[in-house]
């Protein structure tokens, strides 16, 4: 009884940022993510760290706008995620203003291969493959979350549409096997630490960081269209721009090529990228004194 009055509770709490206008997100983000920058140590230490060393600021007076408006992103990005699992599909759909790349969707399609999204850690990655799902099928490889009362709000808000969720283990790589074979698209999230004997160590922004091996098979194997893809949020709660990049042939074979993929992605847009994630993390593996 307790449980379920507590689960109840907490589910009415997460819905009211459905009921938000999104335009207040951006300033709700700001004040999550400054108290979270101050009060946790850790957290700030590993955003500061992680984005100096990227060299993607050209001086220091960029790295310290890109550090502040980062700060403001990693408040928003939980936020965001919640407004548009509880918004009305069409509603959240109608928050997309713009979608650069779309032709390279159409023209993959044609050739019968399939399509393999990369989404990484960067702007808004909620929103891309809801946006692809209103027009076609895409299955999205995704972690189950650690609380299980969680995983029917991702399940509700996510599989919208054309939109069908695959778990991280060796049946969703098998659901994502067989749309790929029917032509279809799959979503994958590139920069995601996998577990302990799925990766490799490539890397990345100069340091190592223990990859998936999961993409760069799959395009070997099916010989499908890879496609690097994120949300952008726009300034000023406007929405979002999505931008579709195609990747050549080959482009992904290894996980160092992986790797130099997604930094060239996150270059478009580095004070959207989530530099709090430990792409870092230990896999109870010694990394490579050294990288190539």
């Amino acid at each position: 009884m307790f449980k379920s009055l507590k689960y109840t509770t907490l589910v009415a709490i997460l819905k009211l940022f459905a009921h938000l206008p999104y335009k207040t997100l951006p300033y709700i983000g700001w004040l999550l993510g400054w108290t979270g920058f101050l009060f946790s140590k850790k957290n700030a230490s590993r955003i500061r760290r992680h984005l100096h060393d990227s060299k993607v600021c050209s001086s220091e007076d960029d790295y310290r706008k890109t550090l502040h408006a980062n700060i403001q992103a990693t408040g928003i990005s939980p936020l965001e995620s919640l407004h548009l699992w509880f918004k009305p599909y069409k509603q959240a759909l109608d928050l997309v203003q713009e979608c650069s790349g779309w032709e390279h969707v159409e023209s993959s399609l044609k050739a019968g291969k399939g399509l393999i999204f990369l989404t990484p850690h960067l702007g808004c990655f909620e929103i891309t493959s809801l946006y692809y799902g209103q027009h076609h099928p895409i299955t999205v490889m995704f972690r189950q979350p650690r609380q299980p009362w969680l995983l029917p709000l991702i399940t509700a808000g996510r599989q919208r549409g054309n939109v069908t969720l695959a778990p991280a283990n060796s049946h969703g790589v098998k659901q994502v096997l067989q749309a790929l074979k029917r032509g279809e698209a799959v979503g994958i999230l590139p920069d995601q630490a996998p577990l302990e004997g799925e990766g490799e160590w490539a890397p990345f922004f100069g340091r190592p960081a223990y990859t998936m091996t999961l993409a760069s098979k799959l395009a070997q194997k099916t010989g499908a269209q890879v496609l690097m893809a994120f949300g952008e949020r726009l300034s000023g709660g406007r929405g979002y721009h999505i931008h579709i990049r195609p990747i050549a042939t080959g482009g992904i074979n290894t996980p160092t090529l992986l790797n130099a993929e997604i930094e060239r992605t996150i270059q478009q847009c580095p004070a959207q990228y989530l530099w709090g994630y430990d792409r870092y993390k230990d896999r109870h593996q010694a990394p490579p004194s050294a990288m190539p």
